[in-house]
């Protein structure tokens, strides 16, 4: 403990001078968006990196796991080969509603969480493949979440899963819109607020993106109606969605390029000047 002592003592300026330096850079990154994108693109490309080797390691212990789902995935596409009447369908990339092939960006989640208040995912795409903050993720199931930052070759998202995140959604059967979010609680669930009691809801109704944002095509499936809670202080519903997605388990995603975005963000930013 004494040779401690002696040693702080030693080099008590040089102490200061690196404590002192630690609180100026912090105070400048916090203060200035240049500085602070620069460390949170930096820090996505360093972790992003370290994330993809740990998801290489993973992909070949679960090759066995793989082989199994890539056999029932065969076994479901010979089913649909030969039996033309089979009405399941998925949305698929290339069936999206207004949005083309060419405006998807194939990618994979090399690292998610699900554990926390405010949950992330890290892709492994980014700006060098044409992905911009606000862009939405999806899968063949549903919606994932909302690109967030990137760095040139990764990119990370604001999950569904997180507190912060709240998505323009809607009843299919009508066009009664809510506010998608997550209480925290369940990752197999999230909720659909601010949505009128004139609509008529029931359990098993399907809940899509309502299209009122620039970041989701409308139309995408999130999930089904579970339990349906009534605002005693306003006249709204309280919808409990069940996910199509298992939020735990994601592979391979696709991000929207939104070509109108930019006009729009435009436009509706004229309009609030006026």
């Amino acid at each position: 403990m004494q040779q401690i002592f002696n040693f702080i003592i030693r080099n008590s300026n040089r102490l200061l001078f690196l404590l002192l330096l630690g609180i100026s850079l912090g105070l400048t990154i916090q203060s200035h968006s240049f500085h602070r994108s620069r460390v949170i693109n930096s820090a996505n490309f360093l972790s992003g990196g370290v994330y993809e080797k740990i998801n290489r390691v993973n992909e070949y212990l679960n090759l066995r796991a793989e082989n199994d789902e890539l056999v029932l995935e065969n076994a479901r596409l010979k089913s649909l080969l030969f039996n033309k009447e089979d009405t399941t369908k998925l949305p698929l990339p290339d069936t999206i509603k207004g949005v083309k092939p060419a405006d998807i960006i194939v990618s994979k989640v090399i690292h998610n969480t699900y554990s926390t208040h405010e949950n992330f995912l890290t892709l492994n795409s980014g700006s060098n493949e044409g992905v911009k903050p606000d862009m939405g993720v999806i899968n063949s199931l549903g919606i994932v979440g909302i690109v967030d930052n990137t760095s040139p070759r990764y990119s990370t998202v604001i999950s569904i899963l997180n507190m912060k995140s709240q998505i323009n959604a809607k009843l299919k059967k009508s066009n009664h819109f809510g506010s998608l979010t997550w209480d925290g609680v369940s990752t197999g669930f999230v909720q659909l607020k601010d949505v009128p009691r004139l609509a008529s809801v029931r359990k098993g109704d399907t809940i899509v993106t309502g299209g009122q944002s620039v970041i989701f095509p409308e139309g995408i499936n999130i999930g089904t109606v579970e339990t349906i809670y009534r605002e005693t202080e306003t006249s709204f519903y309280v919808i409990k969605v069940k996910l199509f997605n298992d939020m735990t388990n994601l592979g391979h995603v696709y991000i929207i390029k939104s070509k109108d975005r930019e006009e729009l963000i435009n436009l509706e930013k004229k309009e609030k000047d006026e």
